[in-house]
């Protein structure tokens, strides 16, 4: 029961993301390096894309080993949608929403655009020195350079992917 109660909470978060409407979409896929402290300079062209926010949230990914960097809007946006969909007076709702609040950090930018990554993070995925900042649309992921590849669908099965879900959706508005 709470397995399809989080399935549908996902779906409804996803659904709430693609309707936000003035929203950046975030895109861009860019190599960049961590210093011994755990910083790493967020690419100019997130900055851009960005414009003036400074302020983030970052947590690990639900799905995949990487993280993701929320602006305040994003984040607040699933948080409303948890709190729309999980009730705390149900014990196991409540496990599940104070897990995700609770692994997440508040990430301000230095004026540089540098970002310091906490340690727990760097430990948990293993981040040595090289990291990719990928855009996923209303969010920022962020990988462990030997990762990243292996999440990616071969270009042919891909085609054949985005084919499929278009025709779906499609075959769904007739």
């Amino acid at each position: 029961m709470c397995r399809k109660k989080l399935q549908n909470v996902v779906k409804s978060i996803n659904f709430t993301l693609q309707e936000e409407q003035d929203m950046t979409s975030l895109i861009g896929n860019i190599e960049a390096k961590v210093d011994a402290k755990g910083r790493a300079f967020v690419p100019a062209q997130f900055r851009r894309q960005l414009q003036d926010e400074t302020k983030f949230i970052l947590r690990k990914g639900l799905f995949h080993d990487c993280l993701v960097l929320y602006t305040e809007q994003a984040w607040n946006d699933i948080i409303s949608v948890l709190r729309n969909n999980l009730s705390r007076w149900n014990r196991r709702e409540e496990q599940i929403s104070r897990q995700f609040v609770a692994e997440a950090d508040r990430i301000e930018l230095e004026e540089n655009g540098r970002m310091l990554i906490p340690k727990r993070y760097i430990d948990a995925l293993s981040i040595e020195k090289d990291i990719r900042f990928v855009g996923a649309d209303t969010v920022i992921e962020i990988w462990p350079i030997n990762k990243v590849e292996n999440t990616f669908i071969d270009a042919d099965n891909f085609a054949l992917e985005i084919e499929n879900l278009m025709n779906i959706g499609k075959s769904l508005k007739d």
